[in-house]
């Protein structure tokens, strides 16, 4: 059993990459598997929030008012039909948050200090960024303690990644110290083209050791979820998409019980503080 919350940012500066269907159903996969989720949605797209069941107009209040008006966290979150997961929604007042938060104190750090009086209520907390670096992603990075990168296969990808793991590293040097990559989660696979496997080699060779074993194949299924507002495993949990993200989870849980705590190989050697 967990004694210690676990906060994952799931991130990546580029959109399009199964970021936000990684966030819905890995959370979802993991409350599946009887562990306290908490899903805290930093995109104005509020896709998270929709995705998990709540459509625009529905929500009163949003991580907007908690991050620029000073609420608690914990009057802000809101059920979902799992159990175990809950959510604190995204809405349209996001967009000018990171412009209103330039001029606060500590900026970087307001996600951070919100989460803080909340972490003996989860066993993860899973934060879903926005497809670019602004306020509201290093607000996401700083909070967190590793970082989840989604990947798409194509083109591409290697130079995505590489963009994303500098702006980490820098992170790690002036504002977070401990922050680890989790792992890049390869997203989009089509096991029928030569590119697609081209590109896992092409990440297995430069990130031997940061490649999750699972992928998430292209698969209908999954993409039809969102628009119903639930996650693979309540839309179709026969589905591919719904047997990748379990495993998604179970690999995740299982280097969790290891105790290693750095994601799964480690902190990058090019990441290291200096």
């Amino acid at each position: 059993m967990r004694t210690r919350c676990k906060i994952i940012a799931i991130t990546n500066q580029k959109g399009g990459v199964g970021k936000t269907t990684t966030a819905i159903n890995l959370a979802a996969a993991l409350a599946m598997a009887e562990m306290r989720v908490l899903v805290v949605d930093t995109d104005a797209q509020a896709n998270c929030t929709s995705g998990l069941g709540y459509t625009r107009g529905s929500i009163r209040r949003s991580i907007y008012h908690s991050l620029i008006l000073d609420e608690p966290l914990a009057g802000i979150i809101v059920p979902t039909e799992l159990d175990n997961l809950q959510l604190v929604p995204a809405d349209r007042n996001l967009t000018g948050a990171a412009i209103e938060m330039v001029d606060l104190p500590d900026r970087e750090f307001l996600l951070k200090r919100r989460l803080a009086p909340l972490t003996g209520d989860y066993d993860f907390i899973l934060i879903d960024s926005p497809p670019s670096l602004n306020l509201l992603t290093l607000n996401g990075l700083v909070a967190a303690q590793s970082v989840l990168v989604p990947i798409q296969c194509e083109y591409f990808a290697l130079e995505g990644v590489s963009e994303l793991l500098d702006t980490v590293s820098r992170v790690r040097r002036s504002l977070n110290p401990d922050l680890a990559i989790q792992g890049i989660l390869l997203t989009m696979f089509d096991e029928r083209t030569n590119l697609s496997a081209q590109v896992r080699e092409d990440l297995k060779n430069f990130f031997p050791r940061e490649i999750f074993a699972t992928v998430i194949p292209r698969n209908v299924r999954l993409a039809e979820a969102p628009s119903f507002g639930k996650p693979i495993v309540l839309y179709d949990i026969r589905s591919k998409g719904a047997e990748s993200y379990i495993n998604l989870a179970k690999e995740i849980l299982n280097h969790e019980k290891k105790g290693a705590g750095q994601g799964i190989g480690g902190a990058h050697p090019g990441f290291e503080a200096s």
